[in-house]
């Protein structure tokens, strides 16, 4: 017997009865992306090790424990994305569209990082990334929130809660290290094997465990905030002025740290209770050294990015449905004569009822085997066209989820008819000959 595959451990698919959320996440942040007048950009897949290295940080759980890097024919090292931001910053710079510019842009895709697989987190997942580049004020913080507060209501999610913080410049954030370093060092009996060794390699790691063990040890450890310089302070404050005034409740959580070493200045994320333990729906913050990092100009700049399976899982999990794919008409063809004139008024129908879904019945059966499978596709309506309905120039149209009377109507007419049946008070734009 010949070997049957599976999918990769942590890499799902995608199946047709599930893409139709994705879907609707997917088109609604298009759509916000367009009213803010941010513009999409693709970038690869595949970069080389050392961007992600240099931007994310050596010392990092993601490039010391979880990036796919493999060597290529060439002798490059090269990795799967683990994350976005990196790979729009190499692009932006590479073809020069921050060079006097500032740049509204957002991206979407799979990254890859090697985790172990649970509900929320998986080795292959999927992000939508919003990104700005040269703007410095807290405006553009506020706004991008803004976004995404937004992509909440229009997807209809509830009991979000947002979490804010500042992580201050890098010369604050090496004082404030010290200083956590300090306590910790005096601490170290209580601390877990992970967390020694962040405490020599990046001690605000820490803050982020998730070891409840530690709770109360890292709840008394000196605050962030407490150590800001004059200037991310006010940063700071402006922000927080800026999502009151739009109505935006947000909580400052000195913890939060985030886990990519390019964050500076405001650090957000979107949390739920919903999910479990990955709580976490959207998250990003301020990157204003990433840019210069990784070879281009010094740019101020601030992102986000969602994780479209725990968006789709969490509407999944508080029942908000997704968007019918059930075809509007199911063709019920009988007969040869039938099935030959059945493909062209098939193209007529789609013609008058574009994106409304015209499923046509292939390999024959029998009339009432037909009209089951014609119930089972979920369409609104049968038309039903055998030998002597396309000998005459009829079709009959029969309603499957209402109890009105089956009708019989002109060839000719039909398109029409249909069109003002399922999309009343528009104007069809067929050629239907009626």
């Amino acid at each position: 017997m010949a070997q049957k595959f599976q999918a990769i451990r942590g890499m799902n698919d995608l199946l047709a009865d599930q893409l139709p959320y994705w879907q609707q996440v997917e088109a609604a942040a298009r759509e916000l992306f367009a009213d803010y007048g941010y513009r999409e950009m693709r970038v690869p897949v595949v970069e080389r090790a050392e961007l992600f290295q240099r931007s994310i940080g050596e010392h990092t759980d993601i490039v010391e424990k979880e990036m796919y890097s493999f060597e290529d024919r060439g002798g490059d090292r090269l990795s799967l994305r683990p994350e976005a931001t990196a790979g729009l910053v190499r692009a932006a710079i590479e073809h020069g569209l921050l060079h006097n510019q500032r740049q509204r842009l957002w991206t979407s895709g799979p990254m890859f990082r090697h985790e172990r697989p649970q509900q929320g987190r998986y080795r292959q997942f999927h992000q939508i990334d919003c990104e700005a580049f040269g703007y410095p004020g807290p405006d553009i913080d506020a706004e991008i929130i803004q976004i995404s507060a937004r992509l909440w209501r229009k997807l209809g999610i509830r009991g979000l809660a947002l979490s804010v913080n500042s992580l201050g410049t890098p010369e604050a954030r090496q004082r404030y290290r010290s200083v956590l370093v300090d306590y910790f060092s005096n601490r170290r009996a209580e601390l877990d094997a992970d967390s020694l060794r962040r405490l020599e390699a990046n001690p605000l790691r820490i803050l982020d465990s998730k070891n409840p063990a530690l709770r109360s040890l890292i709840d008394g450890a000196p605050r962030l905030v407490d150590h800001l310089d004059d200037e991310s302070r006010r940063h700071f404050d402006g922000f927080l002025e800026l999502l009151a005034c739009s109505g935006i409740a947000a909580e400052v959580d000195p913890r939060l740290v985030r886990g990519l070493d390019y964050y500076t200045r405001t650090v957000f994320e979107w949390r739920t209770g919903a999910l479990g333990a990955q709580d976490a729906v959207c998250s990003g913050g301020r990157y204003d050294g990433l840019v210069e990092l990784l070879g281009g100009e010094a740019t101020p700049a601030i992102g986000w990015a969602l994780g479209i399976e725990r968006v789709v899982g969490l509407m999944q999990a508080t029942g908000l449905g997704a968007t019918d794919t059930a075809p509007a008409v199911y063709l019920v063809l009988s007969g040869e004569h039938a099935e030959r004139a059945g493909l062209a008024l098939g193209e007529q129908l789609r013609d008058a009822l574009p994106g409304a879904g015209v499923l046509a019945n292939m390999e024959g059966g029998s009339l009432k085997a037909q009209m089951k499978r014609a119930d089972r596709s979920g369409a609104a309506y049968a038309v039903i066209l055998g030998g002597d309905e396309a000998a005459r120039g009829v079709a009959a149209v029969k309603s499957l989820r209402t109890a009105a009377a089956q009708q019989e109507w002109p060839l000719d007419e039909l398109p029409r008819r249909l069109a003002a049946l399922i999309r009343p008070g528009e104007t069809s734009g067929s050629n239907d000959g009626g």
